[in-house]
């Protein structure tokens, strides 16, 4: 019995993170998840840790990209990837300014505020530095996922990073996150308004940097 203090919920990028980043993608066919993302969810899942996807989607806001694209390609990630218990979403063009996009705190603190726990109980994983700034701003963790795209100086600035999302999954749940109480144990591993949110399906950006 190893006594390791879970995380209340952990957060996802979903772009390059949980699926193949494929730019301002309004598509369901063009969904492909990366490997090892449903086992790591799966696992997290049997151990009762919430999970939850904060995503910038601005080909809305440039008007790339409908709502109703974006939800229906998140629904497609659900049925590929199992349900998450919380959803946000920023719809907004970078020139808004608005407080949700990453890496402002608005979508962590969204997620948090949706479920009802401390930021501070929350880990968020993605694959480039504004994620992990996001989870800073907002007090909570971060595990960074270099992929070809994230410089340089983001993986050296980075407050823990893993090879693969399996990987920051194991970190998370060795106990290597250093956030909150948590909501059990891991045994024998194997600006509200700002943000669009959908419980049911319904970035870095959904598209380039």
């Amino acid at each position: 019995m190893s006594g390791r203090a879970l995380p209340a919920v952990v957060l996802f990028d979903r772009d390059g993170t949980l699926v193949e980043d494929v730019p301002y993608n309004g598509d369901p066919a063009r969904v492909v998840p990366l490997p090892g993302v449903r086992r790591s969810l799966a696992l997290l899942r049997r151990l009762r840790v919430r999970t939850g996807v904060v995503t910038n989607q601005s080909g809305i806001g440039r008007g790339l990209l409908t709502p109703a694209q974006v939800w229906s390609v998140n629904a497609r990630v659900e049925e590929l990837l199992g349900p998450f218990d919380v959803w946000a979403v920023c719809p907004h063009d970078p020139a808004e300014g608005c407080a949700c996009r990453k890496p402002a705190p608005g979508l962590v603190l969204e997620a948090a505020r949706l479920l009802d726990v401390a930021p501070a109980d929350c880990v968020l994983i993605g694959d480039i530095g504004s994620d992990m700034e996001a989870a800073a701003a907002a007090g909570a963790a971060g595990v960074l996922v270099p992929t070809p795209i994230t410089r340089t100086e983001e993986v050296d600035r980075a407050p823990r990073s893993a090879h693969d999302l399996p990987a920051a999954v194991r970190t998370v749940l060795d106990g290597g996150r250093g956030v909150g109480d948590g909501q059990g144990e891991a045994d024998d591993l194997p600006d509200a308004g700002c943000t669009v949110h959908d419980e049911e399906p319904g970035t870095r950006d959904g598209g380039p940097r």
